[in-house]
């Protein structure tokens, strides 16, 4: 499912126009990047948990040239799926 579709199942689910759930989809994502970025983590019970960790710095190789690189440290989006979820996916 893409955005489009998945904006589509949330129109005809609620009942709501496609470009009411639009805005209601991008108000989502804006106001879960911006609890993120803060350094928040979004729980929906149910759902799930996201939260952002941080990848520690390692080495690397180039599978061109197998020479060893340095790979930066950077923080990461994790998921984890609730319950509920995890019980509908079988």
């Amino acid at each position: 499912m893409n955005k489009a579709e998945l904006i589509d199942a949330m129109a005809s689910g609620a009942g709501l126009s496609k470009s009411d759930a639009k805005k209601a989809l991008e108000a989502f994502i804006g106001a879960t990047g911006n609890a993120l970025n803060a350094g928040d983590r979004v729980a929906l019970v149910g759902f799930g948990s996201f939260s952002v960790s941080t990848r520690a710095a390692r080495k690397g190789r180039n599978p061109q040239t197998g020479k060893e690189i340095n790979i930066a440290a950077k923080k990461v989006v994790k998921f984890k799926a609730g319950a509920d979820l995890a019980n509908t996916v079988k």
